[in-house]
């Protein structure tokens, strides 16, 4: 009989309980969150030796614990905090929050879950998340940096700087202003440093796009040969999705990332209507590819204007592209792993 470990992770200690296949609590045990924690816990299930561990949110707050249990080579499994909190709330008998309630919770929804995703070592694909969250970290600083600097600069100049921000026009701007009073003069040495942390920026993000771009090539991925989809949106398709194969279909995978409809019928009338669902990372890098296939004449915006003349509105036929996008998505990345396995 397997035993079905449920565990609630936080950032100073972790609380772990044992079920049974019948649900009953076997044992429970708490511990700080140390150098030797997943030692600590595998001593712990020792008198389980055929043992499942679920961790709650196993690539957000519960990351490293499980990565050091798949390293010890335990199996371990993904337990999104949403499908655990419904069962607490709803299945497991003890709605009560608190520590040890919530890993029963955990245990009880993977016990129940038979498809949970297994968490494995960091791959590739991981790589790719990381550096393509580090670019769009990067990318927001740098907008939040240029409204900065424009806001300073419509103080200077009636209008400010009426094209798009970049450095060479803030210093025109800048040079060009008479500094005859105290308060000009401090606004532009600030402005003068906006533009000196928005050199910095961009110089970190080229160097960034480069090393994804390195990224992606070893991946040796036919994403980007899908129109709109660049290396930054690559990087975090891959590295959202990790395994393709368990999504059993391009169905599945739509439904996932939010590009599946949801019903939303009542009685003869039938309607659907946007899923806010999935995730939403995926979705956007989906919608980033959408974007940009409107843009230019091609299959995309030849389906998008078909849409239209059916009678969708602007939204609905986006919406359906964006569908047709994943299902592209979702062929490429499979074609990929079978070439891998081959």
């Amino acid at each position: 009989m397997t035993i079905t470990i449920g565990i609630d992770p936080h950032k100073a200690s972790h609380t772990a309980v044992a079920i049974d296949d019948s649900e009953c609590v076997l044992d429970e045990h708490r511990l700080r969150a140390c150098s030797d924690q997943a030692d600590q816990l595998r001593a712990w299930a020792a008198p389980f030796p055929d043992r499942l561990w679920a961790i709650e949110s196993a690539r957000g707050l519960g990351y490293l614990l499980a990565q050091q249990l798949v390293a010890a080579g335990e199996s371990v499994v993904d337990v999104p905090a949403v499908l655990s909190t419904r069962t607490r709330l709803l299945g497991s008998g003890r709605a009560q929050k608190n520590d040890p309630n919530d890993a029963r919770s955990v245990a009880i929804a993977a016990l129940r879950n038979r498809g949970l995703a297994r968490v494995d070592l960091d791959d590739h694909a991981q790589v790719l998340k990381l550096l393509a969250k580090r670019h769009r970290d990067l990318a927001q600083s740098r907008a939040e940096t240029a409204s900065r600097l424009h806001a300073l600069l419509m103080e200077l100049q009636p209008g400010g700087m009426a094209k798009r921000m970049n450095v060479t026009r803030a210093n025109d701007i800048i040079d060009a202003i008479s500094i005859d009073t105290a308060i000009v003069e401090h606004r532009v040495g600030v402005a003068r440093e906006l533009v000196a942390d928005l050199v910095h920026i961009e110089t970190q993000m080229k160097a960034s796009k480069a090393r994804l771009r390195r990224a992606v090539a070893a991946a040796s991925t036919s994403l980007t040969d899908i129109r709109g989809i660049g290396v930054v949106t690559a990087a975090m398709i891959i590295g959202h999705v990790g395994n393709i194969d368990r999504f059993a279909t391009a169905a599945h995978f739509a439904s996932y990332n939010g590009t599946a409809p949801i019903e939303a019928s009542s009685g003869d009338r039938r309607r659907h209507r946007l899923n806010s669902r999935g995730n939403r990372q995926l979705n956007f890098a989906i919608h980033v590819a959408a974007v940009t296939q409107l843009r230019y004449p091609g299959p995309g915006r030849d389906y998008y204007d078909r849409k239209r003349a059916e009678g969708k509105s602007t939204k609905e036929a986006i919406r359906a592209l964006k569908r047709q996008i994943s299902n592209a998505v979702y062929r490429a990345l499979v074609t990929d792993a079978r070439r891998r396995q081959a």
